[in-house]
């Protein structure tokens, strides 16, 4: 089938193999371009197909040279509907993994539910004995309780009052001005209990429980803060209320592997395009104006370079993690420089529909947004017939 980008407000509903497919080899080849890592050895990722978890799984693996073991929720390709991109990245990564030499294995369902995570746990225990480095990367927005079976949805919105500032269509670049009315208690409620730390907390306790984490275990969930302009809706919001319950539950890890020899950190990461990032209003602009100044400033970074700083200069890379007052790593410190701020917020006073191009790099913001579904990638036919049906080597 002829496979073409297919939009819906801020998800794109299908996906091109060979586009994915090249989009990781590019990762593999910056990574494989870079000095090795005397990292981990096994290696868990929740969340480990999109994004900075695949990215994790990529500096494990072609880095460290760690088997690693994958776990997402995403679907395969069926009659007319394509695989989800998740799906197609895995399938690249598994088999440039297999082409190494390292173990990697893809395990597909929720991995809020008891079930994946015994089924990870049994394979674990089966094929590599024990995990020396588990990465929480999910970003869903809704979760099933495994005890309680209640549904939760998250909401992006401010707390205690209405916010309003410029956001942009990213489509066809016209800027307005964005409402959002604050959330309610058991908004915020839910969202906590979406985006928090509980999961990760029942990830850790169950592979403890099972003697599947390495003495000295490392275990890492990511977050972001940003600037002043995305304070009220992001980190003064619903979603920084859950992510202030993340950082509280790496406290309470770092305390508990801390008893033999783990530590367990949060990695405040660089604002970077994802599908999560494109929903949330004011974040496309200000990403566009961010990109602009940092590629002119030449310290622009995707996931890729982003997680092989993270590993290679703060998790492993020195004889102790540097953190911040709160604890936490700082691999988001270029995009937060003063400097690159204040001409950020510059740029942000100035723009508008008609500028929207030349004070920032929306064009780029956009072909970013394509390539996570594998389109608009230098060396790919879109106008050739392709098979959409990938087999995922490993999965289990």
């Amino acid at each position: 089938m002829i496979i073409q980008p297919k939009t819906r407000g801020f998800i794109c509903t299908t996906a091109h193999p060979e586009g994915c497919a090249s989009q990781v080899q590019r990762q593999i080849d910056y990574v494989t371009s870079q000095p090795a890592i005397e990292g981990p050895r096994n290696v868990l990722v929740v969340g480990a197909s999109t994004g900075y978890g695949l990215a994790s799984r990529i500096v494990s693996s072609f880095a460290a040279g760690a088997n690693t073991v994958g776990v997402y929720f995403d679907k395969a390709a069926e009659g007319a509907r394509t695989a989800s991109a998740g799906w197609y990245n895995s399938a690249a990564f598994e088999e440039a993994a297999a082409k190494a030499g390292r173990k990697s294995y893809s395990i597909v369902g929720d991995a809020f539910s008891d079930e994946i995570k015994a089924k990870t746990i049994d394979l674990i225990r089966t094929e590599l004995g024990q995990i020396d480095l588990v990465i929480y990367s999910v970003a869903s927005p809704r979760r099933t309780h495994p005890k309680t079976g209640e549904v939760f949805s998250s909401v992006i919105k401010p707390l205690g009052g209405t916010y309003t500032n410029k956001t942009v269509n990213f489509h066809n670049g016209e800027v307005t001005t964005a409402t959002i009315e604050p959330a309610t208690e058991d908004e915020l409620r839910q969202t906590i209990a979406v985006m928090g730390g509980e999961d990760w907390q029942m990830w850790i306790d169950e592979l403890g429980r099972a003697g599947a984490l390495a003495e000295g275990a490392t275990t890492v969930a990511y977050s972001y803060i940003g600037p002043e302009i995305t304070h009220a809706v992001y980190r003064e919001g619903t979603i920084g209320a859950a992510k202030n319950d993340l950082e509280a539950t790496a406290h309470r890890l770092n305390a508990q592997l801390g008893t033999n020899g783990g530590r367990a950190f949060v990695s405040v990461n660089k604002a970077l395009v994802t599908q999560s990032s494109s929903a949330i209003p004011v974040v496309p602009l200000y990403i566009s104006a961010l990109y602009k100044v940092m590629k002119e400033q030449g310290i622009h970074e995707g996931c890729i370079e982003q997680m092989y700083r993270l590993f290679a200069e703060r998790l492993y890379g020195q004889s102790e993690t540097l953190v911040d007052e709160k604890g936490l790593i700082r691999v988001d410190d270029w995009e937060m420089r003063p400097e690159i701020q204040a001409e950020v917020a510059k740029l942000w006073a100035e723009l508008t529909t008609e500028n929207v191009y030349e004070l920032s790099d929306l064009e780029g913001y956009r072909r970013e947004f394509f390539q996570l579904f594998g389109f608009q990638t230098d060396g790919i036919n879109y106008e050739a017939d392709t098979n959409p049906d990938v087999a995922i080597p490993n999965l289990r």
